[in-house]
């Protein structure tokens, strides 16, 4: 199984972007998809994660109340809404997916699919 990320850019403080993430190549069997992030010298960091079934959502508490994460099962693919922008949001993004228990979610030791990252700059 394969992930392709896309949507990342450039874009202003207070702007928005939409990540996607397309899954494909193989039987696709998961229980969570998320974002992740890695800014410059800084540790990847959880950003969203959602239920594959069920659709139940978590965030990072950098991320609530201003990123939205969707999927769409018929798809494969798992959507990042990011309004509201920040300077400190600035890093490679990366969707990721697997057969995740819920008290790891946020964890980004347990997804045994990651895509390649793409690149969000926020200017100040």
């Amino acid at each position: 199984v394969q992930l392709q990320a896309s949507g990342g850019g450039l874009v202003q403080t207070g702007g928005s972007l939409r990540l996607s993430c397309a899954a494909s190549g193989g039987t696709f069997t998961v229980t969570y998809m998320a974002w992740f992030r890695q800014a410059p010298g800084k540790a990847r960091e959880f950003v969203a994660a959602i239920r594959w079934n069920g659709g139940h959502t978590y965030y990072a508490a950098s991320a609530t109340g201003r990123f939205t994460i969707s999927r769409d099962k018929a798809k494969n693919t798992v959507s990042l809404q990011m309004n509201s922008l920040k300077p400190e949001d600035t890093a490679v993004y990366y969707c990721a997916a697997g057969r995740v228990i819920l008290s790891a979610v946020r964890d980004a030791e347990g997804y045994i699919y990651w895509g390649q990252g793409t690149q969000v700059t926020v200017s100040s």
